[in-house]
């Protein structure tokens, strides 16, 4: 026999008993550390993945439960889309809206002493057209023209007004009207613009 376990077996049963339980907590600790700890980190983490998962599947549910109103929903804002582009005059459909403001501001009345379009300035899929405006008229023929201009089809804005310098034109009083006509043209190739950019990003 192996003088070494001969040793130990004459050891007094205490000091068996201990060796014992050292060596059963030596194996104990291995198991844990070696086997069982990763096995329980593993197990939380799929857990956590699951409690996850449970989640997004209940968000995907209530999505496709409303489906049909995410839809419907999609379907108006893009009539709005569309009821708005159509507000938006084409390029070749910008020298007649020109012509259409110049034309009410003679209808109401008032005299054009410059009418100077500038140069548009394009913001995404629309561009601004500016019209420098310098009218001379009555109070009341500058307010039916604005509000002749707010009632147009196509969208136009006035800005920077400014009245006065009043005369006595034949005993009615006119007044010298600056102002801005912005109009808005749709970019006719903003959406092929941006198809080619995205595709030279990729």
């Amino acid at each position: 026999m192996n003088s070494r376990v001969e040793k130990v077996l004459n050891l007094p049963a205490y000091q068996r008993m201990l060796i014992v339980l050292i060596i059963m907590a030596i194996l104990a600790a291995g198991f844990y550390y070696l086997l069982y700890q990763p096995q329980l980190e593993q197990h939380s983490s799929l857990i956590i993945k699951r409690d996850a998962d449970q989640v997004q599947l209940q968000k995907n549910q209530k999505i496709a439960n409303n489906l049909a109103v995410y839809r419907a929903e999609y379907e108006k804002m893009q009539v709005r889309l569309d009821e708005a582009l159509g507000e938006l005059p084409l390029k070749k459909e910008i020298p007649s809206l020109l012509t259409s403001i110049g034309d009410l501001a003679k209808e109401k009345g008032l005299e054009i002493l410059r009418f100077k379009p500038s140069g548009e300035t394009v913001k995404g899929f629309y561009a601004e057209v500016p019209v420098a405006l310098k009218l001379a008229g009555s109070y009341h023929q500058t307010a039916a023209f604005f509000d002749a201009v707010s009632k147009m089809e196509r969208i136009v804005n006035i800005q920077g007004l400014t009245i006065g310098g009043a005369k006595d034109v034949e005993g009615k009083t006119t007044l010298g009207v600056d102002c801005r006509a912005i109009t808005f043209r749709f970019v006719e190739n903003s959406a092929v613009q941006n198809k080619k950019k995205g595709g030279k990003a990729k």
